[in-house]
Parts: C-alpha cells; sequence; structure tokens
C-alpha cells in the first residue's frame, strides 16, 4: 500500500509520500527491468506511470470501436532484441512463436521471395526470381550479420564504449574496420559492398533494417548504425529473426511489472510526474501533477530525455541539455492498425503458403533506391510520400488468441517515412486520404484489400506522442543513428539521477538492456550486490 506522511514543513497543498529508495519515472520495459532488478536487490522502490497502463509502448490494446474484441500490439509489433542472457538474468520467459517464414516481398509481376528457416529454399527462390548473383549476396550479408551478432552480443549488457574501443576490444580482426564503417556510415554504402543485382532486394533490407523508426535514408550517416541494431536478434530458436509475443507484446510488460511487484516493487499508475526536485546538482525526488512529493535517494528516469530535460527546468545542466538537444529529431513513422474479416489474397502468390504469417514488404517495383530517396525527401520538406514503403503485419494468424468471437485480424501498416508536422496541411484534413492511400498500395498486391477493412487506428506521429507520451513521436527516442557512446548515458551529471530509457545503449526497441546497465550503476554506486 502506498503511504503518506507529513513533516511540519511540507506545504499544505502537497502531499509528501513515503519516502524510497529509488523513484522510478516511467513504466515501460525498462523502467520495469530496473524496478525488478532493485526491488529484487532489497531497495524500496516505486514506479510513476502517467497512463492507466504499465508497459509504454510495450503494450496490448483493444482500439477497434466496431470490433472490440479484436486485440492489437500498437506499439512495439514484434520481440526480437530482448538479450537472452537478460532473460536469464530475470528469471523471465514469454510465449514466443516462431515465424517461419518470416519475411514475404509480393510484386504485382507474379515474382516473389518467401523467405523462411529453410535456408535452401530461400536460395532457390532468389535465384528463380531475382538472380543467383542476389542469392550470393544474401548469403554473404547473412554470414556477415551473423559473425557481428557474435561479436557485439557481450556490449549489450555492458556501460558502452565508443564505437572505436568497442570495435578494438570486442570485434575480431577482420571485422573491426567493417563494424566502425556500418556504425557510422550509411546502410546505403554498407549494403552496396554486397553486390545485390535487384533494387527491390537490397531496399527491403534497408527499408526493414535500417530505415525503421530513423529520420534518415539511404546515405544519412549512422543509418548503418541502426541496421545493426535491428539485427541483433539472438533470441532462442529465432535464426537471428524477430518473434511474436502471444497475447500481444502487452505479455511481455505485464510478466517484468508482476515479477517487480513480487519483488516488492510499487507500481503507481495514472501519476504524472512534473519535475524532478534538485539540491544544488543532487536530484531528492519528484513533484507530481497530482500534487504528490516523492522522495527517494535516486531518481531514475524510463521517459524520453526531451522529457527528462523539461522535468528538471532550470536544474538541468547546461552540458546535459545541449547533448539533449543534439539528439533532436522528429519522428517519421505512421502505425495503421487495421480489423480485417479476413485475410488478404496476393495475386503473385494466392495460394495460403504461410505469407500472412511474414513481415509483408511492400516497395515500389522500379526505380526502387530513387523512389525511396525521393520519399525521404517529402517528408523532410513537410509533405506526405508519393511512394512510402510499407511493412504489413497480421500477426491474428500465428496468435489466434488476438481475433474476436467472429474469428476477425488485427493487422497493421508500419511506413516510413511521413512528416511529424506537415507543411500545407494537417494531419486531420490529411490522415484518412493517406490511410485510404495506403490500402490503394495494398490493394495493387492483393487486390481487395481495402474491402476487407472493418475498423482502422491510425498512429500518425503527433498521434504516436500523445497515446506513448513520446516526444515528437519518435519511436525510439532517440535516432538510433547514435550508437554506443554516443547515446544518453545512464549516469547523468546530476548526482543521484540516471537515465535508463530508449535514448541510451544500447538502442531504441523492446530490449531492456538500458534498465539492466543503469540498474547494475545504481547498485555499484549505492554499494550494494545484485
Amino acid at each position: 500500500m502506498r503511504g503518506a506522511w507529513k513533516p511540519a514543513s511540507a506545504s499544505p497543498s502537497i502531499e509528501v509520500m513515503a519516502p524510497v529508495d529509488v523513484l522510478i519515472v516511467g513504466a515501460g520495459h525498462n523502467g520495469l527491468v530496473a524496478a525488478l532488478m532493485l526491488a529484487r536487490a532489497g531497495l524500496r522502490v516505486r514506479v510513476l506511470e502517467s497512463a492507466p497502463v504499465a508497459g509504454g509502448a510495450c503494450r496490448t490494446e483493444h482500439p477497434f470501436a466496431r470490433a472490440s474484441g479484436v486485440g492489437q500490439s500498437t506499439g512495439a509489433y514484434l520481440l526480437g532484441l530482448m538479450p537472452p542472457e537478460l532473460m536469464r538474468e530475470l528469471g523471465v520467459s514469454f510465449p514466443l512463436i516462431r515465424r517461419d517464414p518470416h519475411y514475404f516481398l509480393p510484386t504485382t509481376d507474379g515474382r516473389h521471395l518467401l523467405m523462411g528457416a529453410d535456408r535452401a529454399t530461400t536460395e532457390a527462390q532468389l535465384e528463380q526470381f531475382f538472380s543467383r548473383r542476389d542469392a550470393e549476396a544474401d548469403r554473404a550479408l547473412q554470414d556477415e550479420l551473423s559473425m557481428l551478432r557474435e561479436d557485439v552480443a557481450p556490449t549489450w549488457l555492458q556501460t558502452p564504449l565508443s564505437i572505436e574501443d568497442t570495435a578494438d576490444r570486442h570485434l575480431r580482426p577482420a571485422l573491426r574496420e567493417r563494424f566502425i564503417e556500418l556504425c557510422r556510415g550509411s546502410v546505403g554504402a554498407y549494403l552496396k559492398r554486397f553486390g545485390f543485382q535487384s533494387e527491390l532486394l537490397e531496399s527491403m533490407y534497408a527499408v526493414t533494417d535500417g530505415f525503421t523508426g530513423l529520420c534518415g535514408d539511404w546515405d544519412t550517416p549512422g543509418s548503418g548504425m541502426n541496421f545493426l541494431a535491428h539485427n541483433m536478434c539472438r533470441l532462442p530458436g529465432s535464426d537471428g529473426t524477430w518473434m511474436v509475443v502471444q497475447g500481444g507484446m502487452g505479455t511481455v510488460t505485464q510478466v517484468l511489472a508482476d515479477c517487480a511487484q513480487r519483488a516488492g516493487a510499487e507500481i503507481v499508475l495514472g501519476t504524472t510526474v512534473a519535475s524532478i526536485e534538485t539540491r544544488g546538482s543532487i536530484a531528492t525526488g519528484v513533484t507530481t501533477h497530482q500534487g504528490e512529493l516523492h522522495r527517494a535517494k535516486v531518481v531514475m528516469v524510463n521517459a524520453d530525455p526531451f522529457r527528462m530535460v523539461s522535468m528538471l527546468g532550470d536544474g538541468c545542466p547546461d552540458d546535459l541539455r545541449a547533448r539533449v538537444d543534439g539528439y533532436r529529431r522528429p519522428g517519421t513513422s505512421i502505425k495503421v492498425n487495421l480489423c480485417l474479416r479476413d485475410l488478404p489474397t496476393f495475386s503473385c502468390l494466392p495460394e495460403r503458403r504461410g505469407q500472412h504469417r511474414a513481415t509483408i514488404h511492400l516497395l515500389p517495383e522500379r526505380d526502387t533506391r530513387a523512389k525511396l530517396r525521393a520519399a525521404f525527401a517529402e517528408c523532410r520538406e513537410g509533405h506526405l510520400p508519393s511512394n512510402p514503403s510499407i511493412e504489413w503485419y497480421i500477426h491474428t494468424t500465428l496468435d489466434p488468441s488476438l481475433q474476436d468471437k467472429r474469428g476477425r485480424h488485427s493487422a497493421a501498416l508500419f511506413c516510413q517515412w511521413v512528416p511529424h508536422t506537415l507543411a500545407e496541411s494537417t494531419w486531420e484534413r490529411e490522415e484518412r486520404r493517406f490511410v485510404d492511400r495506403l490500402l490503394g498500395i495494398c490493394d495493387q498486391f492483393a487486390p481487395g484489400t481495402s474491402g476487407l477493412v472493418e475498423d482502422v487506428f491510425t498512429l500518425t506521429p503527433p498521434k504516436i506522442e500523445s497515446h506513448f507520451g513520446i516526444t515528437a513521436g519518435h519511436i525510439h527516442h532517440v535516432d538510433n543513428s547514435f550508437g554506443f557512446s554516443d547515446r544518453l548515458p545512464y549516469r547523468l551529471p546530476v548526482a543521484g539521477l540516471y537515465a535508463c530509457g530508449a535514448g541510451c545503449h544500447p538502442a531504441g526497441s523492446v530490449v531492456g538492456a538500458a534498465g539492466h546497465n543503469a540498474a547494475t550503476l545504481v547498485l555499484a554506486d549505492l554499494a550494494i550486490a545484485s
């Protein structure tokens, strides 16, 4: 139970809550990981969350007004990047479902790629529908990514070094320069090394791993870092492919929240932190919009860095403010959640061979690179793209627990790039028309898709901002073009204040490593054995 006490000096308008050892701002997955670790170490831990539910953007909702029984992961769609070592250390497991096939690349001319666990079948398709050169390039890419995953993996549960020092300490000699070039350079330059003949195939990899959540494109320095981060899936049985969580992504944060509470952590929902209190250069607690004062030895911030600076107000050191300002980028993703009464039929593969279980990549088929470059340029100028890229998910094909009694499916169109703020119109005016345009693209590959839609729940960048509480609707808090020690540090230049959110190492996405690493530092600074 949450207690309150009032010292003689307390203002009558402020309710002073029972003090704790650690106060965590935000009950996203990283904050919950930190709460679990610190509570198990015997600390008094309180988590304050403004939303009525824990989980941040890692949640399962029932967002469809005309299909209230259909569930959907409205923020994060898949689990891929959580280190298996972290899951073992926390003693948690999740009901994971392997997607096989995991990628489906359709076309309107009869070709397709259905990429799954059977490597020989994948390479045969690559040769049949694309070229032998593409099959060889794909094999070389997968081999190199496998080595990079193996070498980089230990760094994700450590306080980060610079990219260059990481290369020297952790990468095998043959990969050191390539690693640095990948992290500092562009995804376009990295993929070009492998010699893909098909622009469409090369673009599939660039979009799904290099462009996702990024304010950048083929040539943006650091887009290679985003590509590396998205290729760090090491979940058991995944073979490097991201997995569906039964019950939606809210299962992940519900498991973490339950474990944290059993360990003694207190999670308070519907309570919004207004400011981080400081005395001199020491964090002493937080105040809330509800008129509460929470004192703590340690304050950890799971919210994005920009909100953290706002909470600090005049207590934010100039160097920290300048560093965070340097991270500022707008969100450029739109999430169109759909309720479908049936599965679509693709003209290039009408029979059902598992394509609905995969990430479905809808891309411009001709002049793909040029059209994607133009799409980002349009976004940067505040215009909606003429040729957006779409990743399409229909996870109820693997997890029928999210279907309703009528057997309707939840699906999502995840699209890059759209502007947070439109130059010549507003999202209120353009949202419906743009969603219709996206569905029109689906119709080109799977005729009749628009007619299957029974309800829509769209999250534009401003709606991502308001729905999940993420500044500028940036799904990764900070672009993943910033990597390793270039991201927000865990230990901040205010004594007793730590960051543990997605803006920290290793990356945005559902990882949990930032919560682990920040909690490890807190325990070390408090001289408490974990």
